[in-house]
């Protein structure tokens, strides 16, 4: 990712010089955004429906796939497609809103971008995907619920289910259910993402490791610890949007008390599923980070 750092690398051109030399950049961050998120998406989502369910069940990791594995590998990759959509897309709205909102910041200003950029752009850039997006994870949610199985056993059923509703209720009990708590998690997830995204990465490459190494560590690193950082509010969203009609939906403070409850009242408890949320988020955005720094340097 060309993304201008605090500190420039060794023979690399500096900010001005790639502004002149790039003068497309902004546009290909899209691109390369949506990329890098399908192929990670691919490779993690056997890891990201067994934290589902824990997060839904308070379950165990054995009892987890024991369940998934019951179900059988027809209903196992069950719901993919919206993850795999929405994470395309949050990936072309995330880096692609995040590289044109800093460039915008900084022209503003001379020298490197700051710290205060990087956390704006990347602000900006979670609120854009999470409205874009909140109706593809409310219909996933819906979809990887294994008590609705035979309810929707579909895309389409979940639709005509929304359909049927009038239409405020098509928004605030549909698709943009939980959109507040959304927002929350993906505009301060996406600016700590690129808050230290780029200063880990340049400092890890300052040491000489191997040139593809310091992307996907930072990446790692990052989405770890933001990951676990957002984990019971990631809680809060599934069991929220996983319910569905005015009977099932509860009021805010009711959700919270109900899943508080359900998990035993216990913070241990609330972080089933984190050990598996490690090496997801890992794998996720180290391969993420690792794939768009890649993209980015060597497509035209």
């Amino acid at each position: 990712m060309q993304e201008k750092a605090e500190k420039t690398l060794p023979g690399a051109p500096g900010k001005a010089e790639q502004e002149k030399d790039e003068p497309g950049w902004g546009s290909r961050s899209y691109n390369v955004g949506a990329a890098s998120c399908f192929l990670s998406t691919l490779a993690t989502f056997p890891v990201y429906k067994t934290i589902f369910r824990q997060q839904l069940h308070t379950f165990s990791i054995r009892e987890a796939v024991r369940q998934l594995s019951q179900e059988g590998l027809r209903n196992f990759y069950r719901g993919l497609s919206p993850p795999l959509l929405s994470k395309t897309l949050q990936g072309t709205l995330m880096f692609g809103t995040y590289e044109n909102c800093l460039r915008t910041l900084a022209s503003q200003s001379s020298g490197p971008y700051s710290l205060g950029d990087r956390y704006t752009a990347g602000l900006l850039s979670g609120l854009s995907e999470a409205l874009v997006l909140a109706p593809f994870e409310r219909i996933q949610n819906i979809l990887q619920d294994g008590r609705k199985n035979k309810r929707f056993p579909t895309t389409r059923s979940i639709l005509r289910e929304f359909h049927s509703y009038a239409l405020r209720d098509r928004l605030v009990l549909g698709y943009y259910h939980g959109l507040g708590l959304i927002l929350v998690r993906n505009g301060l997830g996406s600016s700590l993402y690129f808050s230290l995204k780029d200063p880990l990465r340049d400092s890890l490459s300052e040491r000489g490791l191997p040139h593809w190494l310091p992307a996907l560590v930072s990446g790692s690193v990052n989405g770890t610890l933001i990951g676990l950082f957002l984990y019971p509010l990631g809680v809060l969203i599934a069991n929220v949007q996983s319910q569905v009609g005015k009977q099932e939906v509860l009021h805010f403070r009711a959700s919270v008390t109900a899943v508080w409850a359900n998990h035993g009242r216990r913070v241990v408890l609330l972080y089933r599923g984190g050990s598996l949320l490690v090496l997801r988020s890992c794998i996720t955005w180290g391969l993420t980070t690792a794939i768009y720094d890649f993209l980015q340097q060597n497509t035209i």
